[in-house]
């Protein structure tokens, strides 16, 4: 096939490979770079949030991705409590931390932990939680005659910090009241 395959690594294999395809028409030459990479964790180009939005009741991803050769292993402390899976708490292969039914309890400050061969290192963000924003009042099916026009409602409750913003979308794609301003109109109640 022309295939080189390399297994177990070290720093004795980096430098410039070249593969040779020759025939009775020629020969050709292609080069190629391996570097070996290893390096301590480090949250430096990427730390987590500091401050990170959960809905009351509903799901949340805090993700955990630090710059490290080889993949780090990571563990997640809330406080100075060491987390690990459960029914609502789960640590992603990538080191992302999953909660899941989000209460008032799970407020706090999460730590994640990396740790390779080469060192370890940690970044911390605060969980705050919102009001879920619920559909209080959702639109009803109209039955309308052709050429009259018809009025559709939607209303929400939102936590207050938060802005809201709604979206109409017409069999799966979202509507453009700029561009279609002479069929469509947005009427904002406050």
């Amino acid at each position: 096939k022309g295939e080189l395959r390399m297994q177990s690594l070290t720093f004795d294999d980096a430098g410039m490979y070249q593969c040779i395809a020759e025939n009775m028409h020629g020969i050709i030459y292609s080069n190629a770079e391996l570097k070996i990479v290893a390096s301590p964790p480090t949250f430096e180009l990427n730390p987590m949030k500091k401050k990170i939005l959960a809905a009351k009741g509903g799901r949340v991803i805090i993700e955990c991705k630090p710059k490290a050769a080889p993949k780090p292993k990571f563990s997640w402390s809330k406080g100075t409590e060491l987390l690990v899976n459960g029914s609502r708490i789960r640590i992603w292969d990538d080191g992302s931390l999953e909660i899941i039914n989000v209460t008032k309890l799970d407020e706090g400050r999460y730590t994640c932990f990396a740790e390779n061969n080469r060192g370890k290192a940690n970044s911390t963000g605060v969980l705050e939680m919102t009001e879920a924003t619920r559909i209080t009042l959702a639109p009803l099916n109209v039955d309308v005659t052709v050429g009259e026009n018809a009025t559709m409602q939607c209303i929400a409750s939102h936590d207050p910090t938060l802005d809201l913003t709604f979206i109409w979308s017409l069999n799966g794609f979202v509507i453009d009241f700029e561009k279609e301003h002479e069929h469509y109109e947005r009427n904002v109640m406050v």
